[in-house]
């Protein structure tokens, strides 16, 4: 039975949380929050205050952060100077320079399994779709789209201040909202030669991370990407991900696959399972995708996301921010 402990329990601990207790080889044994009036939220689990005497106490073998990403570098080597396996939420961290740092923890602990929540990879729709194209039977990948269209209200960032600014958040729409895509489409696409993008602050919020962002990628292999995510839309319309290749068109909107074949005959493939709640956009794969790393712990398998692998989407974030500095393409090789 494995002991694992959270930090952190603010929203998305509510989806860690369930996905925890569900796993039949785990049991929730601390949680630590700074915000004392939290102890006893969840029953018959040792509470703290300080994740350092969490770690000095307990006997734990995963961590599950959930923190603002400015923390997400110290709580995690804490925990690996311990011993102790890391289930991370997205992103890696804030800043290109600290997810350096992390690659070189990763490095110099191998055996500390540390793993990144993006968990979009295991939606049944993309799963699926990585499944049909892997054979080439629809000839090259020529393009890809990704579109995360959302709404945040300014009370949004007045709650959580942490995430207007760019000094704890390391960005806006990008490392917070639309990672998930930037991530799809380059696993998908692979290795990318250049970027070029823009972002803007398109709502009157006094904050100082980007709110709206659009890039054109260039992948090694030929194909060309469009990325646009914003929060200044006028609610939360579904993500829109487009892989086209030679003789097909995939689709993923409202959580379904959909294929166009040469002879534009459009069918659906498969839906994604749903998460219940009003917060459907974040998707139902949480689960699948903190039972694999479990998994992986339980069986000593590295079948997880890696640090190496969370940090691409990172270096694309860094790249649109620094070509909507300079207006010109930036290389990614």
């Amino acid at each position: 039975m494995l002991n694992i402990a959270i930090i952190g329990l603010g929203d998305i601990s509510k989806i860690h949380l369930p996905a925890i207790q569900s796993y039949p080889h785990a049991k929730l044994v601390a949680a630590c929050d700074i915000d004392e009036s939290l102890n006893g939220v969840i029953p018959d689990v040792n509470f703290y205050t300080d994740y350092q005497e969490m770690l000095e106490k307990e006997s734990i073998d995963c961590v599950h952060i959930c923190l603002p990403h400015h923390l997400h570098y110290e709580v995690t080597k804490a925990c690996v100077l311990k011993g102790v396996h890391v289930f991370q939420e997205k992103p890696l961290t804030h800043t290109i320079g600290q997810a350096e740092k992390f690659l070189e923890l990763e490095k110099n602990y191998p055996d500390i399994k540390i793993g990144i929540c993006l968990q979009n990879r295991k939606n049944e729709t993309f799963e699926k779709l990585v499944e049909m194209t892997s054979k080439g039977e629809y000839g090259k990948l020529t393009g890809l789209k990704g579109l995360v269209t959302w709404y945040r209200p300014k009370d949004y960032y007045e709650l959580k201040p942490w995430r207007g600014q760019m000094a704890y958040a390391g960005g806006g729409v990008m490392i917070n909202q639309s990672i998930h895509t930037l991530d799809l489409m380059q696993l998908l696409g692979g290795e990318i030669e250049t970027i070029k993008g823009s972002v803007d602050y398109l709502l009157d919020y006094g904050i100082d991370v980007e709110d709206t962002a659009i890039a054109n990628i260039s992948f090694k292999n030929g194909a060309s990407g469009l990325f646009f995510a914003t929060v200044a839309n006028f609610g939360n319309s579904s993500v829109e991900f487009q892989a086209v290749y030679e003789h097909a068109k995939f689709t993923i909107k409202d959580s379904i696959l959909t294929i166009v074949n040469d002879q534009d005959k459009k069918e659906e493939i498969i839906e994604d399972r749903k998460l219940p709640g009003s917060k459907f956009y974040y998707g139902a794969s949480h689960e699948k995708a903190i039972h694999q790393f479990l998994n992986c712990i339980k069986d000593d398998t590295d079948d997880y996301i890696h640090v190496k692998e969370a940090f691409i989407s990172m270096q694309m974030i860094d790249a649109i921010y620094q070509s909507s500095e300079t207006k010109e393409k930036v290389s990614m090789i």
